[in-house]
């Protein structure tokens, strides 16, 4: 029988009593019983931006370019402010990864380790996560693990949450981040994660996407090369001098952390961008393609269609999830995608005449959030794609009898600091505390819960989702995730594996703003 772990001393009975644990969210003033009946993308407030805005389907889409290496298997990266012009005509301060946002896309192979030296000439302290990596402790981007900008008081070092973290490992203008790859192809993307501040970085920039590939995956026939589309989704929202609009309670991002009291629950901007331009549309062949998507918003979630101008839906065929392809396909109308989600989609024009429009559209948004990006079908063509009845063959089949511990865990408004806050099992995040303690190789069973919409990430392993609410997964939980995205008042279970690396390692809401107001916990695998 299964060891049983209370996880935070929290018990299913009262992690499931829903009268007395789902009572009033503190952080949003909303009862449990409004949050279940409004959407997800209502978890947090709207900014509104104070320049005027293009219309949409006008800019075309950029892609981001590859880095290229400095040396085998070593990539170099300088993280610095930047001037762009996202909304046309306006200029706009970015923080960036070597100047654009999004940053670079790293082009990687599985099982051939590399190496990214980046070095920090922003004004503050950073840390890089590569989300959705099997990374060993050392290089994960632990958010007290410090690279400092030259110049930095270290004494005034700001450790968050007024605790103090000893096994902080800091350094001066420069960082190695060293990744195994060692794990399945999948879009990947790496961010900010610095302790107390990952939101405002982020919003400001600091993102960017990395692929991993293998020979297996090249050889199944997807759509390739100008087919495949990585597509970086983000909302954010402009102040009337042009710059990023967002509420911190220090602009300065050196101090205090935070945002202010309205935008406790998130931040969402009214202004979508793909990959760092808004609204914008691409010329498009009438054949199948490739979306590699990532949802890199703070807050917002995505109920995503892609719909003609007359009004007909076409299929999204999902075929890989965070951590990689699927068994076999899952066609999709609608596509919920929460922070921090990748979905590998196939679209398939080839019945769109030439000059017609796909629409991508949130069915979640409001106004002008309703849109996302468009294609226009430039020509017809010869398509010798394909997408196979099989796909990914490696997924781990861990079962129910294979875990060796279950643990419950809440996901909840509450107190930090005599301030709303945002907790796990009851507390908010501690570098010096141990929350969990597994071993290297066991697997586990965790149930979660939440009183709002809360995106939970595990850091350096994937999961696969057993159950939603005491019934099945839904349609686009299949596959290998890293990221799932609870909905209010609900619960979930996930089996995973704690294989690779022994060391500190989180798990948290990817909400960012939650994640800055205390809602990430430690995990020790010795």
């Amino acid at each position: 029988m299964p060891e049983r772990d209370e996880g935070r001393g929290m018990s299913r009975r009262r992690i499931l009593g829903i009268g007395g644990a789902l009572g009033v969210v503190a952080a949003t003033g909303l009862s449990v019983s409004a949050a279940l009946a409004r959407r997800p993308s209502t978890t947090g407030a709207e900014l509104h931006s104070a320049v005027p805005l293009p219309p949409p389907f006008q800019v075309p889409l950029p892609v981001p370019a590859v880095l290229r290496p400095v040396g085998p298997g070593r990539y170099a990266i300088t993280q610095r402010e930047t001037i762009a012009e996202i909304l046309p005509g306006v200029p706009t301060r970015l923080w960036t990864y070597d100047g654009t946002f999004p940053g670079p896309t790293i082009e990687t192979r599985r099982g051939r380790p590399v190496t990214v030296t980046h070095r920090n000439e922003l004004p503050v302290p950073t840390v890089v996560h590569l989300h959705g990596g099997h990374t060993p402790a050392g290089s994960d981007g632990y958010p007290t693990d410090l690279v400092l900008p030259n110049g930095w008081p270290g004494g005034a070092m700001h450790m968050g949450h007024g605790g103090h973290d000893p096994r902080a490992v800091v350094t001066e203008l420069t960082r190695d981040y060293t990744y195994s790859l060692d794990q399945r192809p999948a879009l990947l993307w790496y961010h900010d994660h610095r302790m107390d501040f990952t939101a405002p970085a982020i919003w400001r920039g600091l993102a960017g996407m990395q692929i991993v590939r293998d020979d297996a995956e090249d050889d199944l026939g997807l759509p390739a090369g100008a087919r495949e589309l990585p597509l970086m989704i983000a909302d954010r929202a402009f102040a009337a001098d042009g710059s990023l609009a967002y509420p911190s309670v220090d602009p300065t991002l050196r101090d205090r952390p935070g945002v202010t009291e309205a935008y406790a629950a998130g931040v969402l901007g009214d202004v979508i961008l793909v990959n760092g331009a808004p609204w914008p549309v691409h010329e498009a062949d009438a054949a199948r393609y490739r979306l590699r998507i990532l949802n890199a918003s703070n807050a917002r979630h995505y109920e995503l269609e892609a719909v003609t101008d007359d009004g007909r839906r076409l299929d999204l065929v999902q075929i890989g999830a965070d951590q990689g392809l699927l068994t076999a396909p899952v066609t999709h109308r609608l596509l919920p995608l929460a922070p921090a989600e990748r979905f590998d989609v196939i679209i398939d024009f080839a019945g769109v005449p030439t000059g017609g429009r796909v629409r991508l559209r949130n069915r979640l948004g409001t106004g002008r959030t309703r849109d996302v990006m468009a294609f226009r079908i430039a020509r017809a063509t010869t398509d010798d794609s394909r997408v196979p009845p099989t796909l990914g063959t490696d997924l781990p089949a861990w079962q129910r009898p294979d875990a060796a511990t279950v643990r419950d865990f809440s996901f909840r408004a509450g107190r930090m600091d005599g301030e709303r806050g945002w907790l796990i099992g009851g507390l908010p995040f501690d570098p010096a505390r141990a929350d969990v303690t597994t071993s290297l190789g066991d697997v586990e069973v965790w149930r979660l819960v939440a009183d709002v919409h809360h995106p939970v990430h595990l850091h350096l392993t994937g999961f696969r989702v057993l159950s939603r609410g005491g019934g099945p997964p839904l349609p686009h939980d299949a596959g290998l995730k890293d990221t799932i995205s609870l909905r209010p008042g609900e619960s979930a279970e996930i089996i995973t594996r704690f294989d690779g690396y022994r060391g500190r390692f989180l798990f948290h809401c990817h909400n960012a703003e939650h994640e800055d107001m205390g809602m990430m916990a430690n995990l020790e695998i010795i």
